[in-house]
């Protein structure tokens, strides 16, 4: 295989990848984050070199960068990264903003290079099975769809989860961490959303699990009308009740990974009226990896952290157009900024931009809307439909002592 020489930025979600680099052909060369005294000991680790400074790390000799830096961050570092002449995975989300959005498509496009939007949920077994049965037209076309991705947690992790004020975490809107719970539909079908409807749930006063310093709603449900006519709701993102979970309604069945007992095994459903020659009414089992399932195995997030980088490999190699492109990164960035619009306009119709076209990118190229701190002025969104909540004092003084706890000691 050719070698393929990868700097990661971020040493926290972004170990996963560096662990992982060498199974799939990328040499590790070099590591990028502001936090000096844990990055020099990794350096040492690890054996490569290591930068605080984004713009220094960029000059390293390498062919290909992989993001892990936050959550609403991405866009500005794949680009400078684009432009530097390397190949590039994002993380979610692609971009914080329609006009991010815009300036990260015209880079890839001028750059010629590689880009991957690092979603690893559709690469869970049960998914890629669902996808090579859908494909095979095991269900018909999908005409209604489900995807959740909702991460319950106590106080105490949440807060070390997001250490300081302004960490984005306390910041998200409920809909824009969308992709976990929608790319998985869209890569089992080939669809994609052209318009959508959301509302957002806000935090209950009976919710005693309220010790963080979260300005946004705990979930929210978006209706996505997809390029096929079909719908699909997707749900999350910190409400009671774990939930990952897939199902499809198709012309002729149904498919979905189960709710209960082994959430990885995959449920096909026909009706008795229905079946072809070959079909069951009901049939359960546990699907297996396609091809390296044993590599797959040791990876996190159920073997979906080898199918991104696995994937970004071989575009590169190939270079060919990954299936998660740089469109398909950027259109459920958009679900979920489209989404908050329409929350924030009591479930109104919003459009999803179709970004190939030039001409729809200028009407959007300027569009700025964000409700992350950093961007705060006048005109721009706020990260609850309640408005601008400000932290109870014993929230923030219970926050404040479990980031002392963990040895953080910012803002």
């Amino acid at each position: 295989m050719q070698n393929i020489k990868v700097g990661v930025v971020g040493i926290g979600r972004g170990l996963s990848f560096a662990n992982g680099a060498k199974f799939v052909g990328m040499e590790l060369v070099a590591l990028c984050d502001v936090r000096e005294e844990r990055l020099k000991e990794l350096g040492k680790q690890y054996n490569v070199a290591t930068y605080t400074e984004y713009s220094k790390f960029l000059e390293h000799d390498m062919d290909a960068v992989i993001l892990a830096n936050y959550f609403h961050q991405h866009a500005p570092f794949a680009i400078k990264a684009l432009e530097s002449g390397k190949h590039v995975m994002s993380e979610t989300m692609a971009c914080k903003t329609p006009a991010e959005g815009v300036a990260l498509i015209r880079a890839v496009e001028k750059s010629g290079k590689i880009y991957v939007f690092a979603e690893n949920y559709p690469y869970f077994a049960y998914n890629q099975e669902m996808r090579r049965l859908y494909q095979a037209g095991e269900i018909g076309e999908m005409q209604y769809g489900e995807g959740e991705y909702n991460h319950s947690m106590d106080s105490r992790t949440f807060n070390l989860l997001a250490p300081g004020m302004n960490h984005w975490r306390n910041w998200i809107p409920s809909t824009y961490y969308c992709s976990h719970a929608l790319a998985p539909i869209m890569y089992i079908t080939d669809t994609h959303p052209i318009g959508v409807n959301a509302l957002s749930i806000p935090r209950f006063e009976s919710d005693k699990e309220r010790f963080h310093v979260r300005r946004g709603d705990p979930g929210s449900v978006i209706l996505c009308r997809m390029n096929n006519e079909s719908v699909v709701r997707i749900m999350g993102i910190v409400m009671r009740g774990h939930s990952i979970w897939y199902r499809i309604h198709g012309t002729r069945g149904l498919m979905e990974n189960l709710r209960t007992g082994n959430h990885s095994a995959l449920r096909i459903v026909h009706e008795p009226w229905d079946m072809k020659e070959g079909d069951q009414p009901e049939k359960i089992y546990q699907p297996d990896f396609p091809f390296h399932a044993e590599e797959a195995k040791k990876a996190g997030h159920g073997g979906g952290d080898f199918f991104t980088t696995y994937h970004f490999a071989e575009a590169i190699r190939k270079n060919e157009e990954p299936y998660f492109n740089v469109y398909r990164g950027v259109e459920m960035a958009m679900v979920g900024i489209q989404a908050w619009r329409s929350c924030l306009n009591n479930g109104n119709h919003f459009e999803i931009p179709d970004f190939h076209k030039e001409s729809v990118r200028k009407e959007y190229e300027s569009d700025n809307w964000s409700p992350w701190p950093e961007d705060y002025e006048p005109g721009q969104p706020p990260p609850s439909i309640k408005g601008w909540l400000t932290p109870k004092e014993d929230e923030i003084a219970y926050a404040r002592q479990v980031w002392k706890e963990m040895g953080y000691d910012g803002e």
